[in-house]
């Protein structure tokens, strides 16, 4: 079999995904070991049984509709290779948005908390685009933080880890920069999501009723953490920036709400009193 046979069949297999084809190839160079672009520039190579087998496993996952990235065990995010699996949210591309808002905030020197960080994809690259920051990670999952910490050593990024319910763990310190891309999908939407999103950790996907508990929570519990003038950031749903807004009007400033890469509200920045 060739790789233009391999192409065509799982194209076919994959069918009732999003993407068929372009799953397909990435599948396809991730089991030949070389770079997609380089794969389709060799459509006439044929598969040795072991490359076949491969892809035929990868395949079946994806048909089930495991996400790609849990099938591929890697996601960029803001210029870094981070590794992912079942162990916590995939890192979205929307989500660099609030990466740069939050460096916008950051300084040599700053004091930076990462809530519920998941793989840690916000904090490692915050560290490792202002390498002269302190960087703490949280998050109430075990199996995050260890994923997180994987992430961390690989990149050679010095964050600190910390795990407990939102600022538990990190009681009585205060810090001039808060991030957060808390769950935020309301409960009704439990069984409803896309097939790939209900696979992905509950933990990190549902924020009661409305999908604002963790946002409440942290305005609330937000100001005692911030250093004088320190600035949170946080990732809103579909929907939801204004709610967000409206929740730190009381004790912050400077308001700002900030689009993701498709032009959707997706990011609710504030000034600390």
């Amino acid at each position: 079999m060739t790789v233009y046979e391999a192409l065509k069949q799982a194209e076919a297999r994959l069918r009732e995904i999003p993407e068929p084809r372009l799953d397909a190839e990435y599948l396809l160079a991730e089991a030949l070991g070389t770079s997609r672009l380089m794969m389709l520039a060799d459509k006439g190579r044929t598969l040795t049984e072991a490359e076949a087998a491969a892809f035929e496993k990868m395949a079946a996952r994806r048909e089930k509709r495991e996400p790609l990235q849990y099938i591929l065990g890697s996601q960029s995010f803001m210029g870094f290779s981070f590794k992912t699996d079942r162990r916590a949210l995939i890192p979205r591309n929307d989500t660099e948005a609030l990466c740069e808002e939050a460096l916008r905030h950051v300084r040599p020197g700053s004091a930076v908390l990462d809530l519920c960080t998941g793989t840690g994809a916000l904090a490692v690259a915050v560290k490792k685009l202002c390498p002269e920051a302190a960087v703490t990670a949280a998050d109430i999952s075990a199996e995050a933080l260890s994923l997180a910490k994987e992430n961390a050593a690989a990149l050679q990024a010095e964050v600190r880890f910390l795990q407990g319910d939102l600022f538990a763990p990190a009681a009585g310190e205060r810090f001039d920069v808060i991030i957060s891309n808390p769950p935020y999908i309301p409960e009704s939407l439990r069984g409803h999501l896309q097939a790939e999103v209900e696979k992905e950790p509950a933990l990190a996907l549902f924020a009661g009723p409305d999908g604002l508990d963790f946002y409440r929570r942290i305005a609330r519990e937000a100001p005692a953490h911030l250093r004088p003038q320190g600035w949170l950031c946080l990732e809103a749903g579909d929907g939801e920036a204004e709610a967000v807004a409206a929740l730190l009007e009381k004790d912050f400033h400077s308001i700002r709400v900030l689009p993701d890469l498709n032009g959707l509200d997706r990011v609710v920045s504030a000034c600390g009193l």
